[in-house]
């Protein structure tokens, strides 16, 4: 599916709404990006974890770990279609059985690709990072379906990985005023709130 198809079916499945929004960050914000509906949906699901493993094409890993928990589902379809082992990095760790924080069989030495499902300030995948590496897993590359351009990507630079997105937000913003689904006001207030609010 192309990713201007992608945006579309995001867009009409809610998972881009236009509006007014408090976001985790307390900002408030006229755009949202939600990919959770994704899961009812298996074949937009399995487009997103496509175009995610293209963006990822030129890189070398062994493994792939999404952050939990929206970009689970899209790191088990790329390890499923492309035959790529999967581990599991958890929220918090258990207080019974092993106590591990990384699930899955793997050595120190591999290279593990993140996959993450947005990105604003890379924080989520900053975590998920430090976590694996102190298991002794090498990790210099994330890839996300939309980067925000709040400064995310500079963030994660700074610590020395790199993100390879599928898409901007500007760029899904402009899709969806080409294909008539939003008006030019809308999209220049999308567009003025990330350009704004700089994280970086």
């Amino acid at each position: 599916m192309h990713i201007d198809a992608i945006v579309l079916h995001l867009f009409e499945l809610g998972a881009l709404r236009f509006g007014d929004f408090l976001l985790k960050s307390g900002l408030r914000s006229p755009i949202y990006v939600d990919l959770r509906a994704t899961i009812s949906n298996p074949r937009l699901l399995v487009a997103v974890a496509e175009s995610l493993h293209g963006a990822a094409r030129n890189i070398s890993y062994d493994l792939v770990c999404g952050v939990p928990y929206t970009a689970l589902p899209f790191a088990t379809a790329i390890s499923i279609a492309h035959n790529i082992p999967m581990i599991l990095k958890r929220r918090e760790k258990k207080a019974h059985g092993t106590g591990k924080m990384v699930e899955g069989i793997f050595q120190k030495g591999q290279r593990c690709l993140i996959v993450e499902d947005v990105v604003t300030s890379g924080q989520s995948v900053l975590e998920t990072a430090q976590q694996l590496a102190e298991e002794g897993l090498i990790v210099e590359d994330a890839v996300v379906l939309v980067d925000r351009e709040q400064g995310g990507r500079k963030i994660l630079a700074e610590k020395t990985l790199q993100l390879h997105s599928v898409c901007t937000l500007s760029s899904m913003i402009h899709t969806l005023l080409e294909k008539k689904k939003i008006d030019e006001k809308t999209a220049a207030d999308a567009i003025a709130f990330t350009q704004s609010h700089q994280l970086r």
